[in-house]
């Protein structure tokens, strides 16, 4: 039986104009009145994901930044898991090097250093995520998007390192060529140690505390609510679902995942644009 349901956000819960469907919605209702309960579990921060859930009249727990941060269904942080100042500040370096567009995401806020190179790479991500949309419409969305650009820009990413109170909890690299472009700063991050580099697409590298893993997340999450992980469900389509599709009793891949994620999976579900959180929730919460 089923008791606790973890779903990805990107890909997956929301669909290719980055909104969650009536039925999405319907569905988690139906398993929260069912008893069951829901997280969300994404590589976004916490102020960003709520408001896209509470826009819809949806009520959750929530696996922030791949599991830096976790919060229960009454906001309380559970987890806090940010990467260390001195890591943080040769990641800077790192990715100044590579050459790699890239952003700064702390509890409450996401930073970048050009406008212009956010739109840019935000429209390869929503291009990544949903194959039937072209750039140019990708660029129209994202450059018209309060969401997109509701963030902060600075001149200098050190700079917030003024604050001694300040704390990093993921960076995320774009580029998008691909895997390929990752490997040399991967090599580079894993030497720095106590480190996670993964993905939520094929066009970006998203970098955490290793103990920042959503599979780590919810399988603690859960036995804090004395849920065995049988009892357990994840839904996801790419590499920072992986940890936890591979650790939840019943691993869900969407139908839109990356090969590897469905390789893992016990169950594919239909596309992010398909409803696939709602036909996989009605599946196994009957």
């Amino acid at each position: 039986m089923i008791k606790l349901i973890a779903s990805d956000m990107d890909g997956t819960l929301l669909n290719a104009q980055m909104k969650i469907s009536p039925e999405n919605v319907a569905a988690i209702k139906y398993a929260q009145k069912k008893g069951v309960e829901f997280l969300v579990a994404t590589g976004r921060a916490q102020k960003e994901s709520r408001q896209i859930l509470e826009d819809v009249g949806l009520h959750t727990g929530y696996i922030n930044l791949n599991g830096a941060m976790v919060f229960d269904t009454d906001g309380k942080l559970m987890v806090n898991e940010p990467i260390d100042r001195g890591r943080a500040l040769k990641i800077i370096e790192i990715l100044k090097d590579s050459g790699c567009y890239f952003e700064i995401v702390s509890a409450d806020d996401v930073y970048s250093d050009s406008r212009m190179r956010r739109i840019s790479n935000v429209s390869d991500l929503l291009v990544d995520l949903n194959k039937h949309l072209t750039f140019k419409k990708a660029v129209s969305f994202a450059g018209g998007s309060d969401e997109v650009l509701k963030i902060s820009f600075v001149k200098d990413f050190k700079s917030l390192f003024d604050d001694p109170n300040f704390e990093v909890m993921k960076f995320v690299a774009f580029n998008p060529a691909g895997p390929s472009a990752f490997r040399e700063i991967r090599r580079q991050i894993n030497s720095l140690g106590n480190l996670v580099a993964t993905a939520s697409s094929s066009t970006n590298l998203e970098i955490n505390n290793i103990k920042a893993q959503k599979g780590i997340a919810l399988i603690d999450y859960a036995k804090m609510r004395n849920i065995d992980s049988n009892e357990v469900m994840a839904i996801g389509d790419n590499l920072n679902d992986e940890s936890m599709i591979r650790m939840a009793g019943v691993g869900v891949a969407m139908e839109n995942a990356i090969s590897p994620i469905k390789e893992l999976a016990s169950f594919i579900t239909k596309n992010n644009n398909d409803n696939g959180v709602a036909h996989a929730i009605r599946h196994f919460i009957k």
